[in-house]
């Protein structure tokens, strides 16, 4: 068979697409596992490893969830994330935990894990006790709501970069578990993220976008 330069052209194109889809995968363990080295500040798609022969079980175990979390805050809820900050033994396995306590109804009141996104990991949440009001709402153009109300036992999975959010419909306190597909999912909590930045967004950019007087936008930046 004879290449011209235009097959030729072409085949380099499709070398280099599937190069860079490579390139945007995780990659594959290389060895058992890679405990996180205390104190050390090199990433490498995760922190720098431990000495395996210095790994003890200690490094792959947290304590702590079974610890009621103080919902004494405005939005009465308390999360607990148990990253590889927390738990060495995460490092470079591409998963995390974490537990949210809700506050119960009181005054009109109820706990809430307020509307947030998770830039790299979906989400799978399960209910441990109360009933919970969840949901997520998808990309533009649509952003339609998905949303369900939970009773212990109960499973839903929040995808990768929509935004979703928990709330307490009950009288009693609740709890659930959720897992995280990084070890660093990261989370971007809307309101914080737009009324609280440093430096704070102009007033007139966030009163265009919400459209209403930058008074209302001053009244919410004063709260973050």
């Amino acid at each position: 068979m004879v290449w011209d330069g235009g097959g030729k052209s072409l085949l380099l194109v499709g070398f280099s697409c599937l190069l860079l889809a490579f390139a945007a995968a995780d990659h594959s363990p290389l060895q058992d596992f890679c405990v996180a080295q205390a104190g050390s500040s090199v990433l490498v798609n995760g922190l720098a490893c431990k000495d395996p022969k210095m790994v003890q079980a200690n490094d792959f175990s947290f304590s702590g969830l079974h610890l009621l979390g103080s919902t004494s805050n405005p939005v009465g809820s308390k999360v607990t994330p148990v990253t590889v900050a927390k738990l060495p033994g995460l490092n470079t396995l591409g998963i995390s935990l974490t537990s949210i306590d809700y506050a119960p109804w009181v005054s009109r009141q109820w706990g809430i894990n307020p509307p947030h996104i998770h830039p790299r990991a979906s989400e799978i949440l399960v209910v441990q006790e109360g009933t919970l009001e969840v949901g997520f709402i998808t990309s533009n153009p649509g952003n339609r709501l998905v949303s369900k109300v939970l009773q212990k036992g109960d499973v839903f999975v929040f995808p990768q970069g929509l935004i979703h959010f928990q709330r307490n419909i009950g009288t009693g306190n609740a709890f659930a578990i959720a897992a995280l597909g990084s070890q660093n999912p990261g989370v971007i909590t809307i309101g914080n993220a737009v009324f609280g930045s440093s430096p704070d967004v102009s007033a007139d950019i966030l009163a265009g976008a919400f459209q209403v007087d930058q008074s209302v936008v001053n009244q919410i930046q004063s709260k973050f």
